[in-house]
């Protein structure tokens, strides 16, 4: 029960003195050359910016205490007092970062783990441990390392396990990505049917919920693919440089609707929704040309223009009894099919029992 005891009391102590250590070290980098100076209560302030809670009167305690060690002199002739390094003090760099700093860190870690380069997050892997050892130097920075536990993204679709893929897949991609370089893939059809080797040109990465995918061209052909990095079965980095078309532009092509899938122009959607359903339209709309009017009893019409695309089916397809399509006309027969062939699978259920 003692060893426990003093375990856990040691355990604090180091705590505090990298609390502290580290402290001190960012106040050191905020201390200007003399004739400029800084105030105790400047400081107080610039390290709570930082995450750091500390008063005013242990950053005086702090500045004595280091002006023992460091060529630190105080301005005395006024109230408050200045703080600078000397005139003649050698310049030196401080391995130092401060929780803000290092909560950015890894939160950009978190969201950004699957977009960075696989080569460049290696190299970053000693950083993201670093950001990590700050955020848990002591109480001093408790409320800024508990902010990862206090906010958090949630798709707004269902969540499904991401598929796995190998590393070496993912390095060589992002490695021709980064170089403009030619790929050798091997790569499995969603059928997992056939399996072919090709060189392709990458254009792109682009993470769509749990999938991520390489937008390239094939061969010589100038139609672009989306390629699921998780079928890659294979990839080689090839010497040849990569055949980019000038203006392709990443941004564009999703925003033209191209993860929508199956994208066949731009329709002028006209649904009616229950009255409810549609509020979140409101705040979010679907365009900016949209248009909500009431219709019948509890319900509303809605009209925008938008991509038409297999997503866009999905999405309606969400609202079940609650959404009605009028136009397009083509559009609306699809779902009168669907909503036919939902009923003879359910009314089948109903009528025979579930096998």
């Amino acid at each position: 029960m003692t060893t426990t005891s003093n375990s856990s009391s040691a355990n604090t102590n180091m705590q505090h003195q990298n609390d502290t250590q580290l402290r001190q070290w960012v106040m050191l980098r905020r201390i200007p050359q003399h004739p400029r100076q800084i105030t105790a209560r400047e400081l107080t302030e610039s390290l709570g910016s930082e995450g750091f809670e500390v008063s005013k009167r242990t950053v005086e305690r702090d500045l004595l205490s280091l002006s023992e060690i460091f060529p630190l002199i105080s301005n005395e002739r006024s109230r408050p007092y200045g703080w600078s390094w000397s005139k003649d003090a050698e310049a030196f760099a401080l391995p130092t970062m401060s929780p803000l700093q290092a909560l950015t860190l890894e939160l950009a870690h978190d969201h950004l783990a699957n977009l960075l380069p696989a080569n460049l997050l290696a190299t970053l892997a000693p950083y993201f441990k670093y950001a990590d050892g700050v955020l848990s130097s002591g109480d001093g920075v408790k409320n800024l390392a508990n902010w990862r536990k206090k906010v958090a993204t949630v798709p707004p679709n269902q969540p499904l396990i991401p598929p796995n893929c190998p590393e070496e897949i993912i390095e060589a991609v992002h490695s021709a990505l980064l170089a403009e370089r030619q790929l050798e893939l091997s790569y499995t059809s969603r059928d997992q049917w056939d399996t072919k080797t090709y060189p392709v040109h990458p254009l792109g990465i682009v993470q769509r919920g749990s999938i991520t995918y390489l937008v390239a061209t094939i061969y010589g052909y100038s139609d672009i693919r989306l390629l699921a990095m998780h079928r890659i079965q294979s990839a080689q980095v090839l010497d040849q440089t990569a055949r980019i078309t000038e203006d392709f532009d990443l941004a564009e092509y999703i925003r033209q609707g191209a993860f929508g899938f199956e994208e066949s122009g731009e329709i002028k959607l006209v649904v009616r929704f229950t009255s409810s359903s549609v509020e979140h339209l409101r705040e979010t709309p679907l365009s900016h040309d949209q248009e909500i009017k009431p219709d019948q009893a509890g319900w509303m019409r809605l009209q925008a223009s938008v991509p038409d695309t297999a997503q866009l089916r999905w999405w309606l397809l969400g609202f079940a009894d609650q959404v009605e399509v009028l136009e397009p006309t083509s559009l609306r027969n699809e779902f009168v099919d669907m909503t036919q062939s939902m009923h003879g699978i359910y009314h089948r259920t109903l009528t025979r029992g579930i096998n």
